[in-house]
């Protein structure tokens, strides 16, 4: 790269899914936030890709295209009753949003 050139930088969406074109972005933001964190317990648990498999109830290359981040055949509910099946439980906080610039309120993943 020449020195002398000028690098130009986008500044993007604060969802990437968003900037990706997906029809709905704030689902899918929910759905990476569940999949890490169910990759965040079997990697705390050290369980291997089988055992995880045996307890999720599916086969052990789903559990490898599910932590490479490749969730998009699975539904929210799923993948909530995965966190579940791993032991964990999973609260729905529902209040008044607290930017009101935003036109909708969000869904996130918030560990404790």
């Amino acid at each position: 790269m020449n020195p002398n050139e000028k690098t130009i930088v986008t500044k993007g969406n604060p969802n990437i899914f968003a900037d990706l074109g997906f029809e709905n972005p704030e689902l899918e933001e929910l759905k990476a936030g569940l999949v890490q964190r169910i990759a965040a317990i079997i990697r705390n648990r050290r369980l291997t890709q089988v055992q995880a498999a045996e307890i999720l109830g599916i086969d052990q290359p789903k559990v490898s295209a599910l932590l490479h981040g490749r969730f998009g055949g699975y539904s929210t509910d799923r993948l909530i009753r995965f966190v579940t099946a791993l032991d964990h439980d999973v609260e729905l906080v529902i209040r008044k949003k607290q930017n009101r610039a935003r036109h909708r309120g969000s869904i996130r993943v918030v560990d404790e």
